[in-house]
């Protein structure tokens, strides 16, 4: 069954505001996106998956951690210029650009068949997938908690959900940029999928029976994570195989998404690494066993019937 096109489309092209310095670039902007900060910028030069055209530096910013990622973006033989940081702030749309902009192609999503195989062959899977996260804020800072809690792949939905802005791009601290990111037409098709190839499908649900800490989570399965306020939809929470809650003892009744994704998914990182450490002390401890002592033969006494 084809679930998704074979890659999905890329992202809308940013609008491109009239006058200085746009009339320069803006045949440049038609075709690009636009990264900002200091960290965006450094993690997709380092991840090497975007294809850059120029990187722009505030002439009025001089010091160290500015002219450290300029020496990284010449060493991987990349254009850096000066500019003014006004028109920086201009490019960026946003002042918060740290006295960096990067003009790069889009970056290509993957398809779910990209997804069936772990990132880390031998591994057990762990995914995460977001049913209409639509703030930029959540998304980014759900990808970051993601590339540190060892995510394998992330589901995005093509409608209804917050595309991988330069706002996303920057709140996940340039994490976007290490991802395996597919985007998907109908998350329930792909859950359902991804149960055919032996993953289980766990929803986090404030009416969830199950506390999140008192689920083994070091399986494969995939983390279902819902809209903001209202949470999964419903054909996709009876998709799930089950349902996890975060138990609260104040009187607001859940966390927002990226900090409730945060809690769980820090948690299956907790019990694999536990898991995995237990592992590996069995096997030490097995190499470390001494070999048991040979079976000493009797020694034939004399002088009793001999």
């Amino acid at each position: 069954m084809n679930l998704m096109r074979a890659k999905s489309e890329r992202l809308a092209a940013p609008q491109v505001p009239s006058g200085w310095p746009y009339r320069r670039w803006s045949s440049t902007l038609s075709s690009m996106e636009v990264l900002y900060g200091l960290h965006p910028v450094e993690e997709a030069v380092k991840a090497g998956r975007r294809r850059f055209d120029q990187v722009l530096v505030a002439r009025e910013r001089d010091d160290l951690r500015l002219e450290r990622l300029v020496a990284l973006c010449r060493e991987a033989g990349l254009h850096v210029r000066q500019e003014a940081r006004e028109q920086l702030t201009q490019l960026a749309q946003s002042p918060a650009h740290q006295g960096v902009v990067a003009l790069v192609h889009p970056l290509d999503f993957l398809s779910i068949e990209d997804l069936f195989e772990p990132a880390r062959p031998g591994a057990a899977r762990l995914l995460l997938a977001l049913d209409g996260v639509e703030d930029p804020q959540n998304l980014g800072a759900l990808l970051r908690v993601a590339d540190g809690a060892g995510v394998d792949g992330v589901l995005l939905t093509e409608r209804r959900s917050a595309p991988l802005s330069p706002v996303a791009v920057k709140a996940s601290a340039g994490a976007a940029e290490h991802l395996r990111i597919a985007r998907v037409v109908n998350l329930v098709r792909a859950l359902e999928e991804l149960k055919r190839r032996n993953l289980w499908i766990i929803g986090l649900d404030e009416r969830g029976q199950t506390d999140y800490d008192q689920f083994d989570l070091t399986g494969d399965c995939v983390l279902v994570l819902g809209r903001e306020g209202a949470g999964l939809h419903d054909l996709v929470r009876r998709t799930c195989d089950h349902l996890l809650r975060i138990p609260m003892s104040g009187g607001v009744s859940s966390l927002n998404v990226s900090a409730a994704g945060a809690v769980v998914l820090f948690e299956a990182f907790r019990q694999r690494r536990l898991a995995a450490r237990s592992a590996e002390g069995a096997v030490g401890r097995t190499i470390a066993a001494p070999a048991p002592a040979a079976a000493s033969k009797p020694k034939k006494q004399k002088g009793l019937g001999s």
